[in-house]
Order: C-alpha cells, then structure tokens, then sequence
C-alpha cells in the first residue's frame, strides 16, 4: 500500500513529495483497478494545482480585502482580523482518508454491506476547503462594561456580517454553494434569504464547544473553491486553544476511526487502505521528517514554512478598534 508517510524522509519539498505521491498512486490504481486510488490521484492533483498555479489568489484575496474595507466602515468600534490560508498536505491527506472511512463505515452499520464506488467518490467530491478565509472580531471591553452586553453586540454583529457578505462576494465573482440544509440556522438574527447558504454552528448544538459560521463559494474566475469562516475572538479561541481545539478534534476522529473490529479485514480495501493511512499519519512523529522548509523539535514545537502541517498563510488584515477612550452605548446605530 502506497502512504503519504513514506514520502516525509527524502529532503523533498512538498511539491515533489505531491508529484512523486500521486503519480505512485496513479500507476498503482492503473495496475489494480482501484477506482479510489484514482479519486485520490486527482485529488492531489487539485493542491498541485493550487500550490503550482497560485497567481489568482492575488486577485481573490484583493476581493476579500474589499470586504474587510467594508467592515472598516461599518463598524470602526470592533476590532477583526482576515486571515487566510491553503489547507496543509498532511491535514488534507488526513481528511481525504478520514471521509472514506466514516462514511464505508456508516454505510456498512446501516446496510451491513459496502457502499457502491459512486457513493464513495460523491463524498470524495465534496472536498471544498482547501483555501478557506476566516473573519474573527471582538468588542474592546473598554467599550462595553457589561460582559453580556459585549457578548450579545459581538453575536449580532457577526449575523449582520453573515447577512452581507454572500450578496456582496456574488457582486465580484463568485457564486455560493448551498448546505441542502445542513447545519441550517436557527437564529432569528441571519435573515432567511441566506440561512441556506451558511452552516450555522452556533445556533445549532454541537457535541463540542466549537461556533463559526461556514460558507462554500465558487470563484468563477479562479475555478475554484473556497471557505469562509466568522466567528468571535472568544469563539476562535475555544476552537484554537480550548476545548474545541485541534488535536482535541483529532483525538475525536481516532476514536471515529478506531473502530476497526466493526469492519471485516480484508473485505472492503478501500477502507482498510484509508484506515491505514490514517492511522500511520495519527503517529507521525513530525521531529523525524526531513522535509524542505520544515522542522520540529516534537508535535508541539513545530517550524513550518512550507505548508506541510499547518497550512500556507494566504492574507493577514487586521483591524484595530478605534475610539479606544470612548464608551459606546449598546443600542449604537454603527452595530
């Protein structure tokens, strides 16, 4: 079985590591006719692509940055960041293989049999995420006194954004996905004509603690996809340093994908295959690899400047909260 892993020792940037782990899995899929391998050839074929061929990322970062001009108008109280990044290989490596083993294993739970190889790649064809944006505000304290009332200005305000930015992106370009309904919003502050473009992971309860709105765009000009996140600085917290975070993400998908005994070895390779590469990719140890532009003294001390493990940074905005010595009342016209 051919694995991302093997590829992490060789000095290679992730380039070469990407071109070298595609076309293996290519000729492999050609030799075994496995259609899997095939999806997953093309697959990375896409990040090539995006990492080869990025220079109409300055064009729809331009686009974003139109928006955040927006906002810098709109609402000069809050203080909010755009960041924007390219999805890590070894995070998309890790996704690509965690889909094909959550849904052959919900498919097999609920059917007692394998789903057909179309059902597999419909999944596999829904990958939209490999650039996402993130907009993160906060209300200074200094401007509110009442932490419910700073709170509660934050949560309108990001609805409010939410309630702008499909018609505004739609006006340079790009076109957005609908959910089908998923995670559909409950909140009575997003208006109704774009809850079927959000998934809504704050009015809807969650196993986590984890908030953000999400919506998929199509750039027409790019030919591509891409994401947008907003939430609160305290919401991004929660998903970056706390309970919600990463790693706790991921120990919530090995227990996800760890239920290997539930799947007969040997009877269903696309899921043993992808089973595996996840697996060997859960032990990682990042100190050992030898990649160009990457280092780590462990898991945690990690210097990347390659896009291997935590993803190519695209845009940084920020904007600072003006009138700092000023208090504004609640009810204040700007928010």
């Amino acid at each position: 079985m051919i694995a991302l892993n093997d590829y992490l020792y060789s000095g290679d940037t992730v380039l070469r590591i990407l071109h070298n782990y595609a076309d293996d899995l290519k000729k492999e899929a050609d030799r075994t006719g496995n259609e899997i391998d095939l999806i997953h050839h093309e697959f990375l074929h896409q990040m090539i692509d995006l990492l080869e061929h990025n220079e109409f990322l300055t064009a729809q970062s331009q686009k974003i940055r139109e928006f955040y001009m927006y906002m810098a108008k709109e609402y000069p109280y809050l203080a909010f960041t755009f960041k924007g990044r390219i999805k890590s290989l070894i995070r998309a490596e890790a996704k690509f293989n965690g889909y094909i083993v959550k849904d052959i294993y919900k498919y097999y739970i609920e059917h007692g049999t394998y789903p057909p190889v179309e059902e597999v790649k419909k999944r596999l064809q829904r990958f939209r995420d490999l650039i996402a944006y993130r907009i993160v505000i906060s209300m200074p304290r200094c401007h509110l006194e009442s932490e419910e009332e700073r709170e509660a200005q934050e949560l309108k305000c990001i609805y409010e954004i939410a309630n702008v930015l499909p018609g505004f992106l739609e006006k340079r370009g790009f076109t957005v996905i609908p959910t089908g309904g998923i995670k559909r919003s409950t909140s009575p502050l997003m208006k109704e004509e774009v809850k079927d473009c959000f998934r809504d992971y704050i009015s809807n309860e969650n196993t986590s603690s984890y908030q953000s709105l999400h919506i998929t765009f199509f750039d027409n000009c790019a030919n591509c996809h891409m994401e947008v996140q907003i939430r609160t600085k305290d919401m991004d917290d929660t998903a970056e340093i706390g309970s919600a975070n990463h790693q706790n993400y991921e120990k919530r998908q090995e227990k996800e994908r760890g239920r290997r005994h539930q799947i007969p070895e040997g009877e269903c390779i696309w899921f043993d295959e992808a089973y595996e590469r996840g697996i060997r990719l859960q032990h990682l140890d990042l100190s050992r690899l030898d990649v160009n532009m990457f280092s780590a003294v462990d898991n945690s001390l990690i210097n990347d400047g390659c896009g291997l493990y935590r993803g190519r940074l695209i845009l940084p905005y920020e904007h600072l909260s003006r009138f700092q010595n000023d208090r504004i009342d609640s009810s204040d016209a700007l928010l």
